[in-house]
């Protein structure tokens, strides 16, 4: 069984070059710090005093990450699962799958278990982005002195994780909506909404129930900005929660749907 399992994966695997979700997950990572990256090469004046600076590293790490958790984040897990789910509809396989000597639920855990790597390679090309956004600067320009500040790994890994778990109850969720219906848009148009919702959300004390609202809520809680309401409970396990609760729900749909592709 796990050997069907992993064959199943480097199968899904493969097909996720037809899907430009592989494309974006590349273009999402670097996005944010090469804009960051060009404008310290445009505008180099203030450089020597940031990079003197003791809190250089937390400093670029905070900037980075604002639009990532508000925006390229969700817009990622939306993308990425929506596509990666509208492979089957796209190329009118689904007949194929369901002939292939593997059960519902591995297919359908394949899938999944594609997606997720995929936006643990969006974190990690976003973290190689940031450093390369903070080098290259030292490196190609004279007066720009090296970073003297050390690299707080400990915290870098632990907001990767933390954001890691908070964008998990999108990914689900779009995943079960777009195994659900065949136009590609449905799912993204669906997402969309969602995630202006939890934007409108984010002065609601209970807008942790919105289960597209805790990238958002975690980077602006650990920012400080006071831009939203930080609600006293655990929102990971709220994530956690999400998750789990969608890949079943996703999970039973596509076990008992009738139609089969």
């Amino acid at each position: 069984m796990t050997a069907t399992f992993w064959d199943a994966c480097e199968s899904e695997w493969l097909k996720r070059k037809r899907s430009l979700a592989s494309c974006l997950v590349v273009a999402g990572g670097f996005f944010t710090p090469t804009i960051v990256l060009v404008a310290r090469l445009v505008y180099p004046g203030k450089l020597p005093k940031i990079y003197s600076a003791a809190g250089f590293w937390n400093d670029l790490w905070t900037s980075s990450w604002e639009s990532m958790a508000i925006f390229f984040l969700p817009m990622g897990a939306i993308l990425a699962a929506s596509l990666m789910a509208q492979i089957e509809f796209k190329n009118n396989a689904w007949k194929q799958v369901h002939a292939s000597p593997l059960s519902l639920s591995t297919i359908f855990f394949s899938k999944l278990a594609v997606v997720l790597v995929m936006m643990g390679q969006f974190f990690a090309l976003f973290n190689v982005a940031i450093y390369l956004s903070a080098v290259l600067p030292a490196l190609l320009l004279r007066k720009v002195p090296y970073p003297s500040a050390p690299i707080p790994w400990a915290r870098f890994l632990k907001d990767d994780a933390l954001f890691f778990i908070d964008c998990l109850p999108i990914v689900a969720a779009q995943y079960l909506i777009s195994l659900r219906y065949r136009n590609f848009l449905v799912p993204i148009g669906a997402g969309f909404l969602i995630w202006v919702g939890a934007l409108g959300s984010l002065s609601w004390k209970f807008g942790y129930v919105v289960p597209y609202i805790y990238p958002m809520l975690n980077y602006l809680k650990n920012a400080g900005t006071g831009k939203a309401a930080i609600p006293l409970v655990n929102i990971h396990l709220w994530s956690l929660g999400y998750f789990f609760f969608f890949t079943f729900l996703g999970l039973g749909l596509f076990v008992t749907r009738r139609e089969k592709g």
